[in-house]
This record gives C-alpha cells, structure tokens and sequence, in this order.
C-alpha cells in the first residue's frame, strides 16, 4: 500500500513592505518646503519687493503728483542727497540722539533688571508695570511729554524755576530739543529691555553665584563677574536693537512738535523725518527713495560693526 504525498497549498506568507507611491515619496520631500511657504510668500510681497523697488525708484526722478512719469538720473539723487547739507544735519542729529537715548536707556534698564531679579515684594507687579510705558501709544507719550517740555507752562520748566534755574526753551534749543526726544525714546523703552535683561539673568546658573559668594566676592563683583559675562548675547542684541530703532527714529520728534522739518534750524531732524519731508512734503519720491536705501545701508554697516566688535571680544576673552 502506497501513500501518495499530496502538496500542501503554499498559504500566504509575510509580505514584504510596500514601497510608497511616487506621489507619497514627493510629498514628503516637498512638504517642509510647503508649510515653511506663507512665511517667505508674505516676506517676498510685503519685504523684499518694496526693498528691490525702493532701490529702482532711487535711480528715477519720481514725484508725487506723477508717480507714472518717470525720468532716468541714475545716481543722481545720491549724489544731490550728499551735497545737501539739511541731510548731514539729519544724519548728525540721528548720531546724536541715538546716542543720547540708547547709551541712558541701557544702562538704566541693566540696573532695573538687576533689582528685579532679587526677591522683592510685588515683583510680578513691578514687572508689569515696566510694560506699560511701552504698550503706550507713541502719540500719546509724545503729546504728554511735549506739555511737560512746554517753555511758559511746562512741569519740568517749573521744577527748574524751583531750584532757581531760568525757563530753557526745549523746542528751540539744539541741545536741549535732542535731549527732550531722547528722554520720550528713553521712557518708552527701558522697561522693555530691562525685562529682556531679567531673562538673561535669570538663565544665568544660580551655581556660578554660590561659589562666587564662597569666595568672598560683593554683590558688585558678582554682578561684574558674573552677570556681564552671562549678559553678553543680551546685551549685544539689544544694542543692535536700540541702533536699529534710533536709526529709523520718525514718531517721538515729528510730534514734538508737530513739524516735519524737525524744528525751525532743523535742530531735531531725524533721517526718518528728512525721508518724510522730502516724499510727502516736497513730493520727490525718488529722493526719499534714495534716503530710504541709505539708511538701510546705514543700519547694515551699523549692526556689522556690533557684531564683529562682539566677536573680536569673544575670542580675546578665548584666548586668554
């Protein structure tokens, strides 16, 4: 008797993995690409268009009344820019004031931070209230302080009449108009940058000021030491921030006084006002056109050299 072996159907194995579609495969390359698109779509049309454009204007004669006609000057409105001398006034008094609010207003928020960051009463309360001055429309700040500048009945004329100090004329003066306009900058952004501040202070390791205080240094030396040091990417930031901001400087001194010349002699023109005056109030666009590319070239050599300053620091201090 034989036993005959009948094949046994062969049942379905393990399968092997599916590969993705082609359309699967693209997608997933192209999708990073794709939720990252708004962003540079919006930078494209609202950015960099008005920048490449701006730039294009610059070369033409383009005035306000006739923006359709347009005559070729080529650099010609760079160089009438530069033998104006209303612009180099503008330019010294953006230096000027730029350097009257930033330097104040840094050092002052430094020192605020460095008090809120000990354990106070009403620290969350404190530190709110630093806001407020920046969440406080530009106008109104403005308008409020240009009473208080006020030469006949300004408070800060009558305090000075108290301690036996003649009336100062604020909006006149060169000196004291530049001082008026950085003192409005000054209010509205230290408490800003002293709570950027009290971040970095607060990323600081708390390890680094124990075994400075078990080495017997001061409050002082561990804020010199200690803090500084730990500061330094904040405080760079934020002095590129406040040079960029002192450059494009436009509401506090055109509602000083209201003036778009920037006072009678142009004591208080900023570049951004010049840019104003010369567009909207003479109507040569291709002017302040150019005067808008030559602050941006401005902001650039102004925050490259921040940054390389910074990074010969860094690798002096590397290298020691």
């Amino acid at each position: 008797m034989t036993l005959t072996a009948t094949a046994k159907p062969a049942g379905p194995g393990p399968s092997a993995p599916s590969r993705p579609s082609a359309a699967r495969r693209t997608w997933r390359t192209l999708s990073p690409y794709a939720y990252v698109a708004p962003f540079f779509a919006l930078f494209a049309a609202f950015g960099l268009f008005p920048l490449l454009y701006t730039a294009f204007v610059s070369l033409y004669r383009v005035e306000l009344q006739t923006p359709g006609e347009m005559e070729w000057r080529g650099l010609g409105n760079y160089t009438a820019l530069f033998g104006d001398e209303i612009f180099w006034t503008a330019l010294r008094n953006t230096f000027t004031i730029g350097v009257l609010s930033t330097v104040p207003q840094l050092v002052m928020a430094l020192g605020l931070a460095h008090l809120l960051n000990y354990r106070l009463r009403g620290r969350t309360f404190l530190r709110t209230a630093m806001l407020l001055p920046y969440a406080t429309s530009v106008a109104a700040a403005t308008l409020v302080f240009a009473q208080l500048f006020g030469r006949d009945f300004g408070l800060i004329n009558y305090v000075l009449g108290l301690v036996g100090i003649n009336p100062v004329d604020w909006q006149a003066g060169t000196v004291s108009s530049q001082i008026a306009v950085s003192t409005i900058v000054i209010w509205r952004w230290t408490g800003y940058n002293a709570l950027i501040y009290l971040a970095g202070m607060q990323s600081i390791p708390s390890e680094l000021y124990e075994a400075a205080e078990m080495d017997g240094a001061s409050r002082w030396r561990q804020f010199i030491h200690v803090t500084l040091p730990g500061l330094r990417p904040t405080i760079l930031f934020t002095v590129v921030v406040s040079t960029i901001g002192a450059t494009q400087l436009f509401g506090e001194p055109l509602l000083f006084e209201g003036s778009i010349s920037g006072g009678i002699s142009h004591q208080y023109q900023t570049l951004g006002l010049y840019m104003y005056e010369q567009g909207w109030g003479f109507f040569h666009l291709g002017r302040a056109a150019a005067i808008a590319w030559v602050m941006f070239l401005l902001i650039l050599v102004l925050v490259g050299v921040n940054a390389l300053i910074a990074r010969r620091r860094s690798r002096k201090e590397a290298g020691r």
